[in-house]
């Protein structure tokens, strides 16, 4: 009895173990279930889907590769959310780090009367003392202020080149913003004039280096433009402005809407300027410009609130009433019109009376035709060596009586106007003013116009024929011809023009200097050059002849090659008839192998020949001088050649 009785309480505390331990089974079991649940809800609710959850009783186990650092730190902090936060193991991996990409290096540069301020973001490696020395320099030692920070990556690839450039552009920059990047440049800047704006714009193009891009954005202001000038002409080579000014955008656009419509072509522009007479210009021009065409041609000018215009002549008269009429009606009030329609003149036996004013390309000056006096003739000769160089003018005007009251002052306007030419011709008569020639000033014609109109008169007629040519615009900065030859000098340098062995094919190596020859010579444009090849004495004298022709040739070809205008060039092989050193010793020889570039003298002119034999003068064909012997007195670019393909450093003289 005693036996069963500790059997039966044994056997009741085994049951309710064994229930107890099922009973934590499950409990153990429902609580991992419900954690990893809620832990797994939550991560999913907060965007991190790359985290795993596991359980193993209490504890939670964060699983998983987070994309760095404060990712896997905001999965710990949400899973200590739901559970206790001591019950989450931590078991998660961090993605290895991308190596950092370096920052976009860039300076800003503010220029002003005050100094320079320095703003941006530069490579460690820079050196910032000698950066500031060197806009210290540029602007004058004025104030630098550096508010530069830097970081240390290296600098990236064309960074050093553009922060030069930037430097050289502060120097003709005294009001600017540049800001620079390895790869671009953006320059926004004041200039003084409208001719500073287009140098400087030249000027930058052509010193920044050929893989960095450059923004200009360069302004001006406008010019006070006095007297307010407009000149358009319809005649039998069509309808073309000689000048033409405007106030505003909607005046200049005005005005040669009613250009094209009166048969202008191509391109053409008006200068924007102050000193307007009225409001209403731009269709005051416009409205007249339509009158002009309906007439079928003629000259109408613009000079402040004058305007006068002069029909063709042969115009029907009833046409030209009408025409004026409506014109006079139509225009604003502050404009006086004066309309004129030539008649046939009357012409003596030896014709209307003429003075002729030219100047050649050399600079020479000729005055001829009437004049009213002597007192009149030696004040034009002294008048034309003040204006140009004394010992070029040549004087060759007669005497005649009955000249108009003004033809001196005709004449002196046109000398004057003869020195706004770089070449060309002024033609004095009684009712006209003829000009024409070259010019390198984009402006030349509205500057005739506007002097003409204040010397001679509102009543004048004249016309105006000069073309401008960009080769002798000095705001360019292309050279002169006869600067040519020293800057050839200057490029070849101590460099060699090469040619392969015993043959006239230019060596590989030849090619920088023929790139930068070929970028110095399209500055040049068409000049007469000649390329000229020598060698020594040694070998056969035809041998060395046609060598030397045909090394001289090759030079031009790989200047044709790199689209230099060649047509205006000679070529020319002299072997070995002009050695410049001994050709007994090795370096003698060596410097007698050459090649040579000289600038060709031009013929003189029929009109130069003709007015030097009048004035006692001998002409140069009398004098015997060819082209070639007066080539050897211009200056001359050598670049010294071997037969077998080196090249000496240049040398100057012929």
């Amino acid at each position: 009895m005693r036996l069963s009785s500790i059997v039966i309480s044994a056997s009741t505390f085994v049951a309710a173990a064994a229930v107890s331990l099922v009973a934590a089974k499950f409990a153990v079991g429902a609580i991992e279930t419900a954690s990893r649940t809620d832990v797994l809800g939550e991560l999913d609710q907060e965007g991190l889907t790359w985290a795993e959850v596991d359980t193993n009783g209490l504890q939670v186990f964060l699983i998983g590769t987070a994309p760095d650092e404060a990712m896997r730190f905001r999965a710990l902090s949400v899973a200590g959310r739901v559970v206790d936060a001591a019950r989450v193991i931590d078991q998660m991996l961090v993605e290895e780090a991308e190596e950092l990409a370096p920052p976009r290096f860039s300076i800003e540069i503010l220029r002003n009367d005050a100094g320079v301020s320095v703003i941006g973001l530069v490579p460690t490696s820079t050196d910032r003392a000698a950066l500031m020395d060197d806009f210290k320099a540029a602007v004058g030692e004025k104030d630098v202020i550096d508010l530069l920070e830097s970081a240390d990556f290296p600098a990236p690839q064309g960074w050093i080149a553009a922060v030069d450039f930037a430097t050289s552009a502060l120097r003709d920059l005294p009001r600017s913003k540049i800001s620079v990047a390895a790869d671009r440049v953006a320059i926004t800047a004041m200039s003084d004039s409208e001719q500073v704006r287009v140098r400087l714009q030249t000027t930058l193009n052509r010193r920044k280096p050929d893989d960095l891009e450059l923004d200009l954005d360069i302004s001006a202001p406008r010019p006070v433009i006095s007297p307010f000038s407009l000149r358009f002409v319809i005649d039998e080579e069509g309808a073309r402005f000689d000048a033409c000014s405007a106030d505003t955008e909607a005046a200049r656009e005005e005005i040669l809407d009613a250009a094209m419509s009166a048969g202008l072509e191509g391109k053409s522009s008006c200068t924007l300027g102050l000193g307007t007479p009225s409001r209403r210009w731009g269709s005051a021009a416009s409205i007249a410009i339509d009158s002009l065409a309906e007439l079928g041609g003629g000259t109408l000018t613009f000079a402040n609130a004058d305007i006068q215009l002069q029909a063709l002549e042969g115009t029907d008269e009833a046409l030209f009433d009408r025409v004026v009429g409506e014109l006079e009606n139509a225009l604003p009030g502050v404009f006086a019109l004066k309309a004129v329609l030539p008649k046939p003149v009357d012409q003596s036996e030896e014709g209307p009376p003429e003075f002729t004013a030219t100047l050649s390309p050399e600079g020479e000056v000729q005055l001829r035709g009437r004049l009213a006096s002597e007192i009149a003739r030696q004040t034009a000769d002294s008048y034309a060596r003040a204006r140009f160089t004394s010992g070029a003018v040549y004087t060759a005007a007669r005497l005649a009586e009955n000249l108009p009251m003004d033809w001196s002052a005709r004449t002196l306007a046109g000398i004057e106007v003869l020195s706004m030419l770089n070449n060309g011709s002024v033609t004095v008569q009684p009712d006209s003013v003829v000009v024409a020639g070259q010019t390198g000033n984009p402006d030349a014609k509205a500057q005739i116009t506007s002097l003409l109109s204040s010397k001679l008169g509102d009543n004048e007629s004249f016309d105006i024929r000069v073309e401008y040519v960009e080769r002798l615009d000095p705001t360019l900065g292309i050279p002169k011809p006869e600067e040519c030859p020293g800057l050839i000098l200057e490029i070849i340098g101590d460099r060699k023009i090469a040619f392969e062995p015993g043959a006239a094919t230019l060596d590989a190596s030849a090619a920088d200097i023929m790139d930068d020859l070929a970028e110095l010579l399209k500055k040049c444009g068409e000049i007469p050059l000649e390329i000229g090849g020598h060698t020594d004495s040694q070998g056969r004298e035809v041998m060395n002849q046609q060598l030397s022709q045909e090394r001289a040739q090759a030079v031009l070809d790989a200047l044709l090659q790199r689209r230099v205008p060649t047509r205006s060039y000679a070529v020319k092989g002299y072997g070995e008839t002009q050695p410049i050193a001994d050709n007994g010793t090795a370096e003698g020889r060596e410097e007698n192998r050459r090649i040579e570039f000289k600038l060709l003298a031009p013929e003189p002119e029929p009109a130069a020949a003709d007015a030097a034999s009048q004035d006692g003068t001998p002409a140069a064909e009398e004098e015997g001088a060819t082209a070639t012997e007066d080539a050897a007195a211009e200056p001359s670019a050598t670049g010294e050649t071997n037969n077998n393909g080196d090249t000496e450093a240049p040398a100057e003289g012929n």
